[in-house]
């Protein structure tokens, strides 16, 4: 008895030799290259040339702030949740980003698309009619149960969906990425915009409408504003007319003139800043009927654990949010590597997602990606009421939009592309961004199979 503890001890103690000689046998160099591999900012860091990049980088930071506010404020309302946590979404995620990212002209933050499916969970699980006035926990910034119950849910999503893609960094899926053709990439996000558009059409018209989603329910929402056509708020209307012709016009005028001007006009901020100031002193909310989104708090709250008990609940929104945002991230991250030759690696790039979706969830942030409107201003610079905040969101959708000119591009070089892009559009609108996909994907796969067998 005791020789058999004893030569069990002897093995236990042999295994333990054997596995610390392993660890110690590790060098130092392996130990640098694996924190390279894992947090790129070593890398580049200490290689950082002030002298040739300072000034242009804060041009485009400061630039990127602007955008980082405006669209913080408009996305968290496309969200359904308070205008404040927008604005988290667009400080936290970007500084885990820069960390564990490759993507050097990726600007990471709230995303129209990942707010919109993230919204889908909050009304499903937090719908209108149990709002409430009491204050929640946290009472110094006036928030009330029911926006704690809101951004909750939309933590949960983004927690959860951060979850998933650390489990494919892990799991080394981010080579699947092969699998995503260009037409189909395209089309999905073309897709998503129009429903992202449509999404902010009744803020635009200042309409009062219940929440609309699933299969064709782009088409219902359009039903509903022409069968209440009644409803429309003209001054809600001549603001979003005036707000959209303002953002449209600056910015063409920006793009056409960006060689010969050092600093691009903020266009976004200084519309917000002058229909709130107009607001306040013309009273607009009661004169005219304008929703405006109103006090926006101040501070910081204390980090908390999103809601987890809804988890099982929104594992399809966050599954979506995690697919869909990885795809648009990896794609703009791709283009700029290309363009300024420098290279991603596609399971880094999923676990610096996760990160920035993991970690923010802790202190309130909706969903986040990589954001092809802002990812441009870091490529091409080196009154907060909602009818304003949706004009910003459907302006900043333009590029997106301007997709619908590959179609010519497709029918003149490939006309398989070409009916891959139309077919993954249309179930795009038809459902979902995450289904137009998926739809997408599958079709591709077909498509090159029947090539090889013809």
């Amino acid at each position: 008895m005791h020789r058999a503890v004893l030569c069990r001890w002897k093995g236990s103690k042999s295994y333990f030799t054997k596995r610390w000689k392993q660890i110690s046998s590790i060098r130092c160099s392996e130990i640098k290259a694996w924190s390279l591999r894992r947090i790129p900012v070593l890398e580049w860091a200490p290689r950082y040339n002030l002298r040739e990049n300072l000034i242009p980088d804060c041009i485009a930071g400061t630039m990127l702030t602007v955008h980082q506010v405006a669209h913080g404020l408009a996305f968290a309302v496309m969200s359904s949740v308070h205008p404040m946590f927008g604005l988290y979404g667009s400080v936290f995620p970007p500084l885990i980003y820069v960390i564990f990212g490759m993507g050097r002209h990726v600007s990471t933050g709230t995303f129209a698309i990942t707010s919109l499916i993230s919204a889908a969970a909050v009304e499903k699980l937090v719908p209108p009619n149990i709002g409430n006035a009491t204050n929640g926990s946290l009472e110094d910034m006036a928030m009330s149960d029911y926006e704690m119950k809101r951004i909750g849910v939309a933590a949960a999503v983004t927690f959860l969906g951060g979850v998933i893609q650390v489990a494919m960094s892990v799991l080394q899926l981010g080579c699947a990425t092969f699998i995503l053709s260009e037409p189909v990439v395209s089309a999905m996000t073309t897709g998503a915009a129009t429903h992202v558009v449509t999404s902010q059409v009744k803020f635009m018209l200042g309409m009062k409408m219940p929440y609309i989603s699933g299969p064709l329910g782009m088409f219902y929402i359009y039903l509903y504003i022409f069968q209440n056509i009644s409803m429309i708020k003209i001054s809600a209307l001549l603001l979003s007319l005036m707000s959209l012709t303002v953002l449209i016009l600056t910015k063409e005028l920006n793009e056409k003139y960006k060689s010969k001007i050092k600093f691009v006009l903020p266009i976004d901020l200084i519309l917000m800043s002058v229909t709130t100031l107009a607001c306040y002193f013309a009273n607009m909310e009661e004169d005219y009927g304008i929703d405006v989104i109103g006090y926006v708090p101040k501070g910081i709250p204390l980090p908390r654990a999103p809601q987890m008990d809804v988890l099982q609940q929104v594992v399809v929104e966050a599954f979506s949010a995690a697919l869909v945002g990885y795809t648009v991230s990896i794609f703009l991250a791709y283009n700029s590597a290309k363009r300024f030759k420098y290279s991603v690696s596609e399971n880094q790039e999923l676990f610096a997602h996760g990160l920035s979706n993991i970690i923010p969830s802790f202190i309130f942030c909706i969903p986040n990606a990589g954001a092809p409107a802002r990812s441009f201003v870091l490529l091409s610079r080196g009154a907060k009421t909602q009818c304003v905040l949706a004009s910003v969101v459907v302006v900043g959708l333009k590029g997106m939009l301007r997709q619908f000119q590959d179609l010519k591009k497709y029918w003149n070089v490939d006309k398989f592309d070409w009916v891959i892009w139309i077919s993954t559009y249309v179930v795009t609108i038809c459902f979902a961004a995450n289904i137009g996909l998926l739809f997408g994907v599958v079709f591709n796969i077909a498509v090159g199979v029947f090539r090889l067998t013809r």
